[in-house]
């Protein structure tokens, strides 16, 4: 039997470390920890139980913690089998809104970045963190019941564009911790309505399958173990900052995609925890095909294999009427549940939206 497993024999153990760290306070108002001799509280024997008890706080920590990801899980599953659960909107257009400046998105923090950093929206979570987190309050006040991270762009590879490529854990953990603050304050005024932060997970500017040299077709600018790792620091943010559900989107190149569920599901096995797991793919046109060339049933098949698999979905490139042939084809051979957020509109020629 593996003792960190066995919870009651756990709880003995603390019960009974916490008897020997008594706590007194000297003469002179410092606190000592006071273990077997008052007269040396530094004694070996303390320094052992209190190593041992902050092992064991850590080790039931691991044991609590999927215990709460199971319960989010199932407590998704179960609003979803009465009524379809809203998903916010895009975060790109409401950042523009603000007519943001260079110096906005810099911030004190970054005032002397080599790079330029207009732009770089998921930078904002830790530059201008009250506009992402107001941004989530309205999407809140509109009724949805997920929100997504600001973290379409939030791994090494799509950073390096902007040499940020460092604070990628920071990023991922403040954009989740914000959704997560926002969503919390709206669960609370409405316990009935409780709303959930889905950890965005973005395609990356790289692709597995497609060569980006015309001329080399077997050139690839990326490996696999690559993206894996890259994928698995932006997972780890999101996951520690408190997402609900990792929604891997915009998949434009199933190969990223399947980087994209082996980080996810090494990082859950390595620390012992279970996430629901949205997939979003994305068909460029009416051929209903994704960039790497898969149909939508090849896509399915693709990604069934997927551990808590929550949703399968489209989104972008197409308007909903558009799309809706293709999601009917994906939801008759799916074995989970459907999502989709089609296309609102397109850029017009000054990069604006109308």
């Amino acid at each position: 039997m593996n003792f960190f497993t066995a919870p009651s024999v756990m709880a003995d153990f603390l019960l009974y470390t916490l008897i020997r760290l008594t706590i007194a306070i000297a003469p002179s108002g410092k606190v000592h920890f006071l273990v077997n001799r008052p007269e040396n509280p530094q004694s070996l024997l303390f320094i052992i139980d209190l190593y041992i008890f902050i092992v064991y706080i850590f080790e039931l920590e691991k044991q609590i913690w999927p215990v709460i990801m199971n319960k989010n899980y199932e407590l998704i599953r179960e609003i979803l089998s009465k009524r379809i659960l809203v998903l916010d909107g895009a975060m790109g257009t409401m950042i523009q809104r603000y007519k943001l400046t260079e110096e906005d998105y810099r911030g004190n923090k970054f005032k002397h970045h080599a790079s330029d950093l207009k732009g770089n929206n998921d930078i904002l979570v830790l530059t201008k963190p009250e506009i992402i987190k107001e941004i989530h309050g309205k999407y809140l006040e509109a009724g949805a019941d997920i929100i997504e991270t600001d973290t379409f762009n939030g791994t090494s590879i799509s950073q390096s564009d902007y040499n940020t490529q460092a604070y990628v854990y920071e990023i991922n953990y403040n954009a989740a911790k914000i959704a997560r603050e926002a969503a919390d304050e709206y669960t609370l005024i409405n316990p009935d309505k409780p709303r959930f932060v889905a950890g965005a997970v973005g395609p990356t500017s790289k692709t597995l399958t497609l060569s980006p040299d015309v001329n080399d077709p077997g050139f690839r600018a990326i490996t696999f173990d690559e993206l894996v790792l890259s994928y698995r620091e932006s997972v780890k943010g999101l996951i520690e900052g408190g997402a609900d559900v990792l929604l891997v989107e915009t998949i434009f190149d199933t190969l990223n995609c399947k980087a994209a569920i082996f980080a996810i599901q090494d990082y859950c096995d390595d620390n012992n925890i279970n996430i629901p797991v949205m997939i979003s793919g994305t068909i460029v046109d009416l051929s209903g095909r994704t960039l790497s060339g898969q149909t939508t049933e090849a896509f399915w098949i693709s990604i069934s294999h997927t551990k808590n698999l929550l949703s399968v979905g489209l989104n972008c490139a197409l308007g909903a009427k558009q799309m809706r042939p293709f999601l009917e084809e994906l939801s008759n051979m799916s074995s989970c549940y459907i999502s989709v957020y089609p296309n609102a509109g397109l850029p017009n020629e000054l990069g604006g939206y109308d």
